[in-house]
């Protein structure tokens, strides 16, 4: 067992197998998958085979292939042999007889069957949806980020090794339809199989299935690229008000085009498919369930008012594209980088249509719901995720950060960067925390230490005496040193605390001293 911090926590054995790049796992490369399931929503069970294309890196003749009770893994074959298979609850241990060498690319295919989990409470408590529609025909879908994609298909269920390529495969009962990732390549009418190809390499959480009584329809958009197809796949009683709604997707490709740079999938399509559950990032094939609501299920998260100006669901899970599905963590621990990153594209989205001032009211709104219970990092290896906060906490820190940086250009190509020179690549947070350091020109690593590593807020604490103030920052890590905005009859001052006491003397009235909102620190005034 092993202990966090602080804040304890008990892993087993299995979190190792599935949170590490164990021996069995690091000598592969994976290259291409071809993902094929029979799915029967009558007896809620599954079957198919996943034939595994890598590249072999180093020699070894074990492999871990992942896949979860209670789906079994039936046989696993390469070049047509039978090969024997050691388990270990979700981890399998297939045995190669197959001289590994070094360079050469093999596959080995997988095949299983069973009944996957059934979600809980999708997409947090994840697994397969069976659920119906209001005519009463199944409408079914997965959703998996944090429990695993091998709670549902055989694969190397670790973020550090993306596929390059994939065809997705999918049976569906008659009368309905799958939609899976990138585009549709063909259907086989006999069988009502429907085959997707995805282009780009892919990170398994991504990678899903949803079948319903879907109809069809979408627009081009003029991208940075050229055309991007933008499709839309809604049950059928929801054709007309879905294309209402869904004219906040192409304001979001405008907007995140200009902030984040192209959409990073082009050759893949963008697509939105109404699900039964609320949504996710699966790569281009978003899933939608906000019901045709602005905000998050007609609620608006910051309280502003500015949350009810799109439909949260639309932005926030294509916001993912450019962070999750392009930059991807190479570990959980790191979820931030998705969330943290596309809670602010929120944001962003608000910054393009409304206004500065108005995407300073949202962001700073969603700080009510930051619970500073834990570190926003979780624990590396173990599949672990930190706090919640990675959501709001993690959007306000970037929205301080920015106005560190104080160039609203400049931090524009921060961020269109990080999609270019990390454009389809999974990453860890020194990485990007190294790399927003160097391109603002500002190190930060003190700030990313103290809003990701830890749970305390900064506090500013000054006094006033006469003409002068003075001021330092309390309940920081060591060596936090960030310059704070203050306003003076409406004049703005720049001071620069530390941990010890500073004086300096400012022109004014001092009793109308106001500390900058868009900094996220606590203030107090000192007797």
């Amino acid at each position: 067992m092993v202990a966090t911090s602080t804040f304890a926590q008990e892993f087993t054995e299995q979190d190792t197998l599935r949170g590490s790049i164990t021996p069995q796992r690091e000598w592969w490369d994976l290259n291409y998958y071809h993902l094929y399931v029979s799915v029967d929503p009558d007896k809620k069970f599954i079957s198919g085979s996943n034939t595994i294309r890598y590249k072999v890196l180093e020699k070894n003749q074990v492999m871990q292939v992942d896949l979860q009770p209670p789906l079994t893994i039936e046989k696993v074959t390469q070049d047509g042999k039978k090969l024997e298979v050691v388990d270990n609850g979700n981890a399998h241990f297939v045995q190669l007889k197959k001289k590994q060498k070094k360079g050469d690319f093999n596959e080995i295919k997988v095949f299983y069957s069973g009944h996957p989990k059934e979600a809980v409470r999708a997409p947090w408590d994840g697994g397969f949806s069976w659920k119906k529609d209001s005519k009463g025909k199944d409408f079914v879908a997965t959703s998996n980020q944090g429990l695993g994609a091998s709670v549902w298909w055989p694969n190397k269920d670790h973020m550090y090794d993306e596929v390059d390529s994939m065809l997705i495969s999918i049976k569906t009962p008659k009368g309905l339809m799958d939609v899976s990732n990138g585009r549709l390549r063909k259907v086989d009418k006999d069988t009502n199989t429907y085959h997707w190809f995805v282009a780009n390499p892919i990170n398994n959480y991504g990678v899903n299935i949803n079948i319903g009584d879907y109809v069809h329809f979408g627009e081009k958009f003029e991208g940075e690229k050229g055309p991007l197809d933008m499709d839309y796949y809604v049950l059928r009683d929801n054709l007309e008000k879905a294309k209402e709604h869904f004219k906040d997707a192409p304001k979001m490709m405008k907007a995140f085009e200009h902030w984040f740079g192209p959409y990073p999938f082009y050759e893949d399509s963008f697509k939105l498919v109404e699900v039964p559950y609320l949504g996710m990032e699966h790569q281009s094939s978003v899933t939608y369930g906000n019901q045709y609501m602005k905000g998050y299920m007609g609620r608006d998260l910051s309280g502003s008012g500015h949350g009810l100006k799109f439909d949260y669901i639309i932005i926030h899970e294509a916001g993912h594209e450019w962070f999750a599905n392009n930059i991807t963590y190479k570990d959980i621990a790191d979820m931030w980088i998705h969330e943290s990153f596309t809670t602010y594209t929120e944001n962003i989205f608000i910054d393009y249509y409304y206004g500065k001032e108005a995407s300073a009211d949202y962001v700073i709104g969603l700080r009510k719901n930051i619970k500073n219970d834990k570190p926003i990092i979780g624990t590396y290896n173990v599949n672990s995720r930190g706090s919640g906060d990675m959501y709001f906490k993690g959007a306000n820190m970037l929205h301080t950060i920015r106005q560190l940086v104080n160039d609203d250009e400049k931090w524009r190509q921060v961020l269109r960067g990080l999609n270019i020179d990390f454009h389809l690549q999974t990453v860890t947070s020194k990485q990007i925390e190294d790399y927003v350091s160097e391109k603002t020109e500002i190190d930060l690593s003190k700030v990313f230490d103290q809003y990701l590593r830890t749970t305390k807020t900064p506090v500013f604490e000054y006094k006033i005496d006469g003409n002068k103030v003075k001021y330092r920052y309390s309940n920081i890590v060591d060596g936090f040193h960030m310059p704070l905005s203050i306003w003076i009859d409406e004049k703005a001052h720049t001071l620069s605390p530390t941990v010890e006491w500073k004086t300096q003397e400012l022109d004014g009235d001092l009793s109308t001293l106001e500390v900058d909102r868009n900094y996220y620190v606590d203030h107090k005034e000192m007797k």
